[in-house]
Parts: C-alpha cells; sequence; structure tokens
C-alpha cells in the first residue's frame, strides 16, 4: 500500500505559476505510474498528468497540453506538477494518485491510490 500527501497549491492569479508537489510512503514508488487529477466544485474529477513508473513516458490532458509539466523523483519518492500559464478554469482541486495496473490511465477507475488534495484557485 501506499499514502499520498499532496502540496503547493494556493491563490495565484491568471498567467502565473504553481508547483504541486506528491510526498509517497509506503511501498517503493518506482512501484507505481502516478497520475494527476482535479476536480471543479459540481464537476467530475477529471484526468490531468501521468507519470510512466520510470519517468519515461508522460500523457497530458488536451486542456493542459504545453501548460502542465508532470515529472518525478523515485529516489526522493515524489512526483510533481509543473503548472504555467494558469488559466481560471484550472481552479480545481488537485489530487495525485498512484496504480499498479496499465489500464483506464486516463480514467479515475485506473488508479488505485489517493491523496488527500491540494486547492488550487487561479484569479482573473
Amino acid at each position: 500500500q501506499v499514502q499520498l500527501v499532496e502540496s503547493g497549491g494556493g491563490l495565484v492569479q491568471a498567467g502565473g505559476s504553481l508547483r504541486l508537489s506528491c510526498a509517497a510512503s509506503g511501498r517503493t514508488c518506482s512501484n507505481y505510474a502516478m497520475g494527476w487529477f482535479r476536480q471543479a466544485p459540481g464537476k467530475e474529477r477529471e484526468f490531468v498528468a501521468r507519470v510512466s513508473r520510470s519517468g519515461s513516458m508522460t500523457y497530458y490532458a488536451d486542456s493542459v497540453k504545453g501548460r502542465f509539466t508532470i515529472s518525478r523523483d523515485n529516489a526522493k519518492n515524489m512526483v510533481y506538477l509543473q503548472m504555467n500559464s494558469l488559466k481560471p478554469s484550472d481552479t480545481a482541486s488537485y489530487y495525485c494518485a498512484a496504480t499498479s495496473g496499465g489500464t483506464n490511465i486516463y480514467s479515475i477507475l485506473g488508479y488505485n491510490y489517493w491523496g488527500q488534495g491540494t486547492q488550487v484557485t487561479v484569479s482573473s
């Protein structure tokens, strides 16, 4: 089992940047592919980005492609989400997730473990 704790959220103006961090504990982080999801009030949780176990492969939602970068440091058991050129539509709670599987990579169904979330608010 793995425990996930997100940090780095906050309030930022449109066009600004934030870096979210996810600290993994329990089993070795490198055993899991890691993802970021977000959920805005009244909306379903949606896929943002995913990084493979080694960090060599990344996947992004079209809405964040070119603005967000997911990365990981397996030696530190950390996963990051660098968010640039933020928009008010990026406002949401952001969740880190981990999976030992390789299916449903864009769906919440494909992830076994979840953090508690960190709030990102982008003002216009």
